[in-house]
């Protein structure tokens, strides 16, 4: 049986690698191509494709190693490699440094119009969402890689938001993790979608992601600094270079540097509360440490606005991108312009009783992610074709 990776995660990026070598992009593929491998060659024991789809999840994310003779045995075979080729132990040096521990909150994003999200309500049986700061419908959905809950709004935006929790040791890992994993994420939502409520435009799907920490591993003097770089982890990986260990390693050097050089940067902004929490938002996403877990920020306060404001994102983009094409907009009568005027005001303006940590968060996050001025312009596109 594999054994349990204790307190470190660290992605076995040659096996990542490997598959995307071969052309598989998503493990769900992969997973075929493994299991064919293991029938051709006689393999009695060969896991069925959805076992060996989690088994390869874990196993590229590090969470355990890969000892089952019968996974190495696959490997070796679909990749045509030998076991020193693909598998490595983690290293004392790798299991003595100190771990940050925290929840990964994937919003994984699409736009389906509004007829694919009736469709994709029924078929997935959504519920109304509670709390949520605009009408949406949710289901939980089975997800290789963590707990997954499918979000439907009427207007035709779609957010699937995958939890994962994550442990390591440095932040460049979970830079990498990051790189490895989003294209399966995408691959796995549009395979998802496809026969019930297809996107209509794939390379507008995205994933946005927000990280909880628990459990930092660093001290007070470098926390603030050790959240602003996980706001902004692309800053430590060199664009387009393959992420294998090597650029793994000079990543960590990148790290070490920008921790001791207090980094920031302009497009970051701080949302949390002196002796009660840490927070940053920026483009690429969140980060929130609570530091008094009964005087900040909840978890699903966090949750509830990145979804709020992912969805109208992936809405504002569907109609600018018939803009940009020539076309008027087509949107159905109820979620015109009068439906995103009632949207942007639930997300900009203060409620009477709104606390100041919640209007912080909300404003540093709008400000970041740049929502405002392509809600701006659809509101102002689709009252100009309303007119006519």
């Amino acid at each position: 049986m594999s054994t349990e990776v204790l307190r470190q995660y660290k992605p076995n990026l040659v096996l990542v690698n490997r598959r995307k070598a071969a052309g598989w992009e998503s493990r769900k593929r992969a997973a075929r191509e493994l299991h064919r491998v293991g029938q051709q060659r006689g393999i009695r024991e060969t896991p069925t494709v959805e076992a060996i789809e989690k088994a390869m999840y874990r196993h590229e994310t590090g969470r355990v190693a890969v000892t089952d003779p019968i996974y190495r045995q696959l490997y070796c075979l679909a990749y045509d490699a030998n076991p020193q080729d693909l598998f490595g132990e983690l290293t004392s040096s790798a299991e003595e440094r100190p771990h940050f521990s925290a929840r990964s909150h994937k919003f994984v994003t699409a736009f389906v119009g509004a007829d694919g999200a009736a469709r994709l309500r029924e078929a997935a049986g959504c519920a109304p969402a509670v709390g949520e700061w605009h009408t949406c419908y949710s289901a939980p959905v089975e997800h290789p890689e963590g707990d997954c809950t499918l979000y439907v709004w009427p207007c035709g935006s779609v957010v699937f938001h995958l939890v994962e929790p994550v442990q390591l040791s440095t932040i460049a890992a979970l830079a990498a993790w990051r790189v490895a994993s989003y294209g399966d994420n995408i691959n796995w939502a549009i395979d998802y979608l496809a026969p019930i409520a297809p996107v209509e435009d794939e390379s507008a799907v995205y994933v946005l992601g927000a990280h909880w920490v628990f459990e930092p591993a660093w001290p007070a003097e470098l926390l603030g600094t050790a959240l602003r770089i996980m706001s902004t982890p692309k800053v430590l990986l060199h664009r387009d270079r393959p992420m294998d260990d090597e650029h793994l390693a000079h990543a960590e050097l990148i790290e070490l540097s920008l921790l001791s050089e207090s980094y920031d940067h302009v497009g970051i902004e701080s949302f949390g509360l002196q002796g009660i929490s840490v927070g940053y938002a920026s483009w690429s996403g969140v980060v929130y440490h609570p530091i008094s877990a009964e005087r900040a920020l909840t978890e699903a306060e966090v949750i509830s606005c990145e979804l709020a404001i992912q969805s109208m994102w992936a809405y504002s983009d569907a109609i600018a991108r018939q803009v940009e094409q020539g076309r008027d907009p087509r949107v159905p009568p109820e979620y015109g312009w009068r439906y995103l005027r009632g949207v942007r005001s639930r997300l900009t303006i203060s409620r009477l009783r709104e606390p100041g940590q919640h209007q912080a968060m909300r404003r540093a996050i709008l400000r970041t992610c740049d929502l405002m001025p392509a809600l701006d312009q659809a509101i102002e596109t689709l009252r100009e074709t309303d007119r006519g």
